[in-house]
């Protein structure tokens, strides 16, 4: 069973991103893999601690490599590796803090540490529950460090673009823009076409760059107009022609 819920994170730049979240089939199976990556290394230390050292070494071994390869493999690989184990990688997911941002260390130990009491103690049904019951697909864990697990968005090739929106000239019948250059709206319309293929970080940010820049040389635009959206229809207005009457 699988779950395709959205959740819809309002930046400060006031772009709309929509993250995909993961449900049980995707989590399952990004575990699984970490479990039998993590499990096959734990599985190679402790026979050669057992081997060299007898069993009170091989017992130390155990202990270790359980902290390191199911608490310490994740927390590595969340920071470190953009909220992304193998597992995760392999199977299109990541996590992420609950307002989108790259998850940190204390978040990381949160989640990793409740992860011992929701697997291992528990066989995960605590962690399958919550994920049905809670709004957002959220195992007790995350729920604990205020993270989700998102899928990965698929974007366009690089030499793909989308088409702009049509938007109707009475939106920006008022506006000025004899102050805005030919090559400032060309740089406007790259964006605008290949901005399905930026991540959401980069994508707002450059949004809020170029609305940043262009918007006080603009007089008429109504205020509370998102970036994106005040560069679609700028563009529209420069394509049209259109000044103020």
């Amino acid at each position: 069973m699988e779950y395709e819920d959205r959740r819809t994170i309002a930046t400060p730049e006031g772009v709309q991103l929509a993250l995909p979240l993961a449900g049980i089939g995707t989590r399952f199976l990004s575990t699984l893999i970490d479990v039998l990556i993590g499990g096959s290394a734990a599985l190679i230390v402790v026979l050669f601690a057992y081997a060299v050292g007898g069993e009170v070494a091989g017992t130390i071994a155990l202990a270790a490599a359980f902290l390191v390869f199911y608490v310490g493999y994740h927390v590595v690989f969340e920071v470190a590796g953009g909220g992304r184990t193998i597992g995760r990688r392999a199977a299109g997911l990541r996590v992420v803090t609950d307002s989108g941002a790259p998850v940190g260390l204390r978040a990381s130990l949160i989640r990793n540490v409740l992860r011992i009491l929701e697997g291992i103690a528990l066989m995960y049904f605590p962690a399958m529950i919550a994920i049905i019951a809670t709004k957002n697909n959220q195992r007790l864990g995350d729920l604990a460090a205020g993270t989700l697990v998102v899928r990965e968005v698929t974007a366009p090739m690089p030499h793909q673009v989308a088409p702009l929106p049509q938007i109707p000239p009475a939106q920006y019948q008022s506006w000025d823009i004899t102050g805005i250059s030919d090559t400032e709206v060309t740089a406007i319309r790259t964006f605008l076409e290949r901005r399905w293929g930026f991540a959401p970080g980069p994508r707002a940010a450059l949004a809020a760059e170029l609305a940043g820049r262009l918007r006080p040389r603009v007089p008429g635009v109504r205020a509370g107009l998102g970036d994106e959206q005040f560069l679609e229809y700028l563009a529209a207005a420069k394509s049209r022609g259109i000044h103020p009457q």
